[in-house]
């Protein structure tokens, strides 16, 4: 007896569809979230690639006013974000040159909140893809575990002990298994894909901070117009030097 897949659905019991029912949610659901999240990485990069050139065009050109607006406007590049949190602590200590050393550290600060949000938000949904690729075979295993109960129950009320009287049952119960693992694996796979990706994406965010916040140091007593630490050191130096001299 040869039984096509519409054959095993019109057999099956309604606690086996409910099992596939479930399944084919759970499939629908990291499907929708698996797009989402592509979308979203592929925008970020995206606005990541436009956004690195012309900020670092503005810093060479010691042009923080401009790459402030710059970070502001490039809403979804995760690197825009993490820049664009530091640079707005200062932002208005940039404009009237009295930026300090604890401004620095307050923005590197900035940086590190800034950082661990965008994170958050790139890691939004991938708990649904690991609860889907890790709990769907065992779904599927129950409607497997009940199709089997119910098919001997079957033999059991008929009388008969024969194979053919519980293949068709067995083949019920076992479909429900290979739908669960077609679920599953996919989940499994993206979840893990998109997990590369965003370290990747956190690595760049942690490179490009830190250079960011090595060049507002090497710069505190440069092009922010003499900082008020820069003319608060000289100024005591100046008058501890002439103490000395005394």
């Amino acid at each position: 007896m040869q039984l096509s897949l519409l054959d095993l659905w019109g057999q099956m019991a309604g606690f086996a569809r409910g099992i596939v029912f479930t399944l084919a949610i759970m499939s629908i659901w990291s499907l929708s979230v698996s797009i989402k999240k592509w979308w979203d990485l592929r925008q970020a990069q995206a606005e990541t690639r436009k956004f690195a050139p012309e900020f670092s065009q503005f810093l060479e050109e010691d042009n923080m006013a401009e790459a402030v607006t710059l970070a502001e406007k490039y809403k979804k590049s995760h690197v825009a974000r993490v820049l664009g949190g530091a640079l707005s602590e200062i932002k208005p200590l940039i404009q009237d040159g009295t930026v300090t050393v604890g401004d620095i550290n307050s923005a590197e600060r900035a940086v590190e909140r800034e950082m661990l949000m965008t994170i958050t938000d790139l890691k939004r949904g991938l708990g649904i893809l690991a609860t889907v690729g890790a709990t769907a075979p065992f779904v599927g295993l129950l409607g497997t575990t009940m199709g089997i109960v119910n098919a001997f129950v079957g033999m059991a009320a008929s009388g008969s002990g024969g194979l053919s009287a519980i293949s068709a049952g067995v083949a019920e119960a076992l479909i429900t298994t290979a739908f669960g693992l077609i679920v599953a694996i996919p989940a499994v796979w993206l979840y893990n894909y998109f997990q590369v990706k965003i370290d990747n994406l956190t690595a760049e965010m942690t490179y490009t901070s830190k250079e960011m916040i090595d060049y507002m140091i090497k710069n505190v007593s440069g092009e922010f117009g003499r900082s008020r630490f820069t003319r608060e050191f000289n100024t005591t130096a100046s008058s501890g030097s002439g103490q000395i001299s005394q």
